[in-house]
């Protein structure tokens, strides 16, 4: 008997090292891709700020229920036949809250059009209604259909839009020629537990935010910048 519990305590031992020592290094890759993506996107906040094209972005993102950000889209490589990238989701608070800590997103299956010059690389979408952020919310979802999409209004004169999320892209000067409908957008539970260290939901991080981290600050800070510049 005694020599069958040492045998089980031994077999316990063993399974609880081979999890430990899968998931630990797992998670601190997600949690180190998951800041990294926070850097990218802080970047590109503060190139959306810059671009003297963005002019209806940066007069109407700080009245936004929230940004998505997506600092890098790819051309094939995310879903077969389409294109995509991971993004945060922050969600503007009254004030004095100011803008929320992030939460990780997937953005994929996304058509592309005749561009000028180069790719889409960094894509912003400003959600402009309660039934956008409710969608953002849930675990996936398309736009387009209940989730209206438009791609948002760049240069000198650029008209206001009407929609429930709009959409902005960047890329060396290229703008346009990208395509929403249809695109699926999916939580990232993974980095998002990876980067708050405990298992968290959107409604957590983006409306009671009940959880925080500093390597947001940048972020923030950048965000901030949106004043209707």
């Amino acid at each position: 008997m005694r020599g069958g519990m040492s045998a089980l305590l031994a077999g316990v031992t063993l399974a609880a090292g081979l999890v430990f020592g899968v998931t630990a290094p797992a998670q601190a890759d997600d949690r180190a891709d998951a800041i990294a993506l926070v850097d990218k996107s802080t970047i590109t906040v503060r190139n959306f700020i810059r671009d003297p094209d963005m002019t209806w972005f940066q007069a109407n993102a700080h009245k936004a229920m929230g940004l998505l950000i997506v600092p890098s889209m790819i051309k094939g490589g995310f879903i077969l036949g389409g294109s995509g990238g991971s993004g945060v989701l922050v969600a503007r608070g009254k004030a004095p809250e100011g803008w929320s800590d992030p939460a990780f997103y997937t953005v994929g299956s996304v058509t592309f059009g005749l561009q000028i010059g180069g790719e889409v690389s960094e894509l912003v979408l400003i959600v402009m209604t309660q039934k956008g952020m409710d969608a953002l919310l849930s675990n996936s979802f398309k736009l387009g259909g209940d989730v209206s999409v438009a791609a948002g209004p760049v240069g000198a004169g650029a008209k206001a839009q009407t929609a429930d999320v709009i959409a902005f892209s960047r890329a060396k000067g290229a703008y346009g020629g990208i395509n929403l409908e249809g695109a699926v957008i999916a939580l990232r539970n993974d980095w998002n537990s990876a980067y708050y260290g405990r298992s968290v939901r959107p409604i957590e991080i983006l409306v009671t935010r009940e959880v925080s981290n500093p390597a947001s600050a940048d972020l923030l800070a950048a965000l901030a910048g949106l004043k209707g510049l």
